[in-house]
């Protein structure tokens, strides 16, 4: 398929993430007795260094450990955070924020507007090679200094005074006030990140905390840790529990037999799992506004250079059957590259409003006819890619699904090998472009 870059095939939109949680009532008695959380976690953790996150579970533990101008709630509603107050000028290009005062760093430091200006000027940078940084668009030259075309002081962001900060736009950002919001637009501490160099982010004893939590015991490597409460934070009244714990379980059937045996209070569950606990106390379906799609690598001259051999791909996936077979319904089939009830206007589903064909329907007629098509023009008679995947179990079976879907309906002529990773090694990879396909997933 083609969404804009001609790089991506969209599989499936995973609406509906089935879990079962008991925070506190896993015990005999409703009340927990220790304001004490053990979470269950289906991926590694990345990095908490904010300019380099890109993944759900660094900005969860971000969200958990850090400050920005804005916290957003129920249903995105914005509320103040460091921002005690803001002021908008009347053509809506200029932010000036007043800061809340004497709001401290885990090292002693006060959080100052200096702080802001640090982090968004290392995010932009070309040097620090943020995958998000195209977020800034919009906001005075940040588009020009990642492009290299200006220096990365000429950013519209600038501390006039201690407590006061100034945001200066090239436009208006009407949604603004939410990006605020996301952990990318936090502020760093410049004293930590020069102490800490290239370990910066990449362990809990390498990073300054400004939130309600402080992480503890992340090697960067390991697959448990702790959110502790922050005694110096601000709003601490607000913060409940007085501790998080942290595992990673790969597989449901782990998870599930440890929240059997209350040590975890929540567990997310496969379509087979859920089929069989639906009626179980404490089932939980909640909406996940989640696109999971195909990267194709146009670069390593296997073939997905051709453009019909790439649609050709798209075509001979049935998603209907993706759905129904492998996510047991759980899902719902992708109407575009937006996720579905990701974002509204005037009361209508923008995945509704933008809805296409391209990219997300099944043809297997025309999926064999691209195929030729494509072969005689590089000159090939079959293909051999490789697709790369994340080692859970949900994944694996995901990729066994796409790799019997891709080579069943091509006729053989595309042979379809899988490499199933730990989730920081995969982004790794899908950034270097080390990969023919990849199975990846973006959630709002």
């Amino acid at each position: 398929m083609y969404l804009f870059n001609h790089k991506l095939v969209t599989v499936s939109t995973l609406c509906l993430v089935l879990f079962l949680t008991a925070c506190g009532s896993n015990n005999k008695n409703d009340k927990a007795d220790k304001q004490v959380l053990n979470w269950n976690e289906k991926t590694e953790l990345p990095t908490i260094d904010p300019s380099l996150a890109m993944d759900g579970t660094s900005f969860d533990m971000l969200n958990n450990s850090m400050d920005g101008l804005y916290r957003l709630g129920k249903k995105s509603k914005i509320t103040p955070c460091l921002a005690k107050s803001a002021k908008v000028s009347s053509d809506g290009l200029k932010y000036t924020f007043q800061l809340r005062r004497n709001t401290k760093w885990s090292n002693g430091d006060t959080v100052t507007a200096k702080d802001f200006v640090y982090s968004w000027r290392r995010t932009v940078d070309p040097k620090t090679n943020s995958g998000y940084a195209y977020l800034f668009d919009g906001i005075k030259n940040a588009t020009d200094i990642s492009n290299e075309k200006k220096e990365v002081d000429s950013l519209g962001i600038k501390a006039v005074s201690k407590y006061k900060l100034e945001v200066s736009l090239d436009k208006q950002i009407p949604y603004f006030k939410l990006l605020m919001g996301f952990p990318i637009f936090f502020p760093q501490n410049e004293k930590a990140v020069q102490k800490y160099g290239n370990k910066y982010g990449t362990a809990s004893k390498y990073m300054v905390y400004n939130g309600p939590f402080k992480m503890s015991g992340w090697t960067g490597t390991n697959l448990n840790w702790k959110l502790i409460k922050n005694p110096t934070y601000w709003d601490k009244k607000a913060v409940k529990l007085s501790q998080i714990n942290f595992k990673v379980n790969k597989s449901t059937t782990t998870s599930y037999n440890l929240y059997q045996s209350r040590k975890l209070d929540e567990t997310e569950l496969s379509a087979e799992q859920a089929k069989a606990l639906n009626k179980k106390k404490g089932y939980q379906v909640l909406p996940s506004a989640t696109t999971y799609y195909l990267g194709f690598n146009k670069e390593n001259h296997s073939g997905l250079e051709n453009k019909k051999i790439r649609q050709a791909i798209s075509y001979a996936i049935d998603r209907k059957q993706f759905v129904n077979k492998v996510l047991g319904n759980t899902g719902v089939v992708s109407k575009g590259i937006v996720s579905s009830k990701l974002a509204s206007y005037q009361g209508k589903d923008f995945a509704d409003e933008a809805q296409t064909t391209a990219g997300v329907s099944y043809d297997k007629d025309k999926a064999q006819r691209l195929l030729k098509e494509g072969l005689n023009e590089i000159g090939k008679k079959e293909l051999k890619l490789n697709l790369l995947t994340d080692d859970t179990d949900a994944n694996k079976k995901n990729v066994e699904f796409l790799q019997s879907q891709i080579e069943e309906h091509l006729d053989g002529k595309v042979k379809i090998s899988t490499t199933s990773v730990p989730f920081k090694t995969r982004l790794a990879r899908s950034t270097a472009g080390d990969y023919d396909l990849v199975l990846q997933y973006w959630g709002g």
